[in-house]
């Protein structure tokens, strides 16, 4: 089993401002907050351990690649045109991307997790395309203590986006209903409980773990790890940060990579039994998306506001009983002059 070296996402703590909770404007006390840095862990910390249903056997399954989770980069470069084609050429080390961005009340926390294709065992009647990425939402309240306290998260699978809380939690529905319990489950990496996702095996649709799972499980590492086969109970994936530079963020405006804002780009190549499309209904174009390009068909917050503001969309899907800061104090995704991108350290190979 290869190792590879990770990226640990970190994050400046900068002062923040206006206030809302539950929907309504509230007082919050001005706490003054200190120079220090979080601790860079804060995403390893609350990264979820990951269900991903394996289909080894289908014909546009590349021996089960297709439905482990991996970089965007996996076969070595940016084109995102090429990646149905060496989706079999090249081994699914574990990774997913996080970005933090932050309030003086809260975390949020994105991850996100990518797939070489978006395939089906279903002639005629399902669609396929090249890359898939979908992911969560996580919100952290900042209670004071190292880590703070989870209390959502959303989730997105395709075109729907589904809520939970765990246990315990305060919050409530908002003009969104609760689709469910986040699950949380302890770690075998670092003993400590983590959420619980799941995606399906060909469309990879993400959603909160329902207790039943027959593929690979992740487990949020410091170091990328290769499953062993379709079936492995516990996988080590690292997180790549999307703000990094010459990493997701920085380079979307690369046409090789993004057909559009926040669309990566697809061709539908049709030569031979493997290409996208054969012996299916059909292959799409540029149909996988980027944090900044996810969004619910029905719902009101826009297209991308998932990523880049993601207090509206905690505000829309639930009702929160706490004070709940909707000025941001750090976005990677609108830059301002206390806003600016987090700088985080490289390691080789990482690029």
């Amino acid at each position: 089993m290869r190792l590879l070296k990770a990226l640990v996402v970190g994050l400046l703590l900068i002062v923040g401002g206006g206030v809302v909770g539950g929907g309504a404007a509230e007082a919050v006390p001005q706490v003054r907050e200190s120079a220090l840095r979080a601790d860079p862990s804060l995403v390893l910390r609350w990264a979820p351990i990951h269900h991903q249903d394996v289909d080894a056997h289908g014909r546009h399954s590349a021996g089960g690649r297709a439905d482990k989770v991996t970089r965007v980069d996996f076969d070595g470069n940016w084109d995102a045109r090429d990646n149905w084609e060496h989706a079999g050429d090249f081994p699914a080390a574990a990774y997913a991307y996080a970005s933090v961005v932050q309030t003086r009340t809260h975390w949020f926390l994105t991850y996100l997790f990518f797939h070489s294709r978006d395939w089906t065992n279903r002639p005629f009647f399902d669609s396929e395309h090249e890359n898939d990425a979908e992911g969560v939402l996580l919100v952290v309240a900042r209670d004071g203590t190292r880590y703070g306290e989870l209390r959502a998260a959303v989730t997105v699978a395709h075109a729907d986006f589904f809520s939970y809380t765990p246990a315990g939690s305060p919050w409530s529905g908002g003009r969104e209903t609760i689709d469910g319990i986040l699950a949380m489950q302890r770690s075998t990496r670092d003993g400590l409980l983590h959420p619980v996702t799941a995606q399906e095996a060909h469309g990879h649709g993400l959603k909160a773990y329902r207790g039943r799972s027959g593929g690979v499980v992740y487990y949020p590492a410091e170091v990328a790890e290769m499953p062993r086969g379709a079936h492995d109970p516990d996988v080590g994936y690292a997180l790549l940060d999307i703000f990094a530079p010459g990493g997701l963020w920085q380079r979307r405006g690369d046409p090789a990579l993004f057909a559009a804002p926040g669309t990566f780009a697809g061709d539908a190549p049709r030569f031979g039994r493997g290409a996208c499309g054969h012996g299916t209904f059909r292959c799409t174009t540029n149909s996988a998306h980027a944090p900044w390009g996810w969004d619910d068909h029905d719902d009101t917050p826009g297209r991308g506001e998932i990523a880049t503001d993601p207090a509206k969309v905690a505000a829309e899907y639930f009702t929160i009983p706490e004070p709940f800061a909707r000025e941001y104090t750090a976005n990677g995704y609108t830059p301002g002059p206390a806003q600016a991108p987090i700088a985080v350290a490289h390691s080789p190979g990482a690029q």
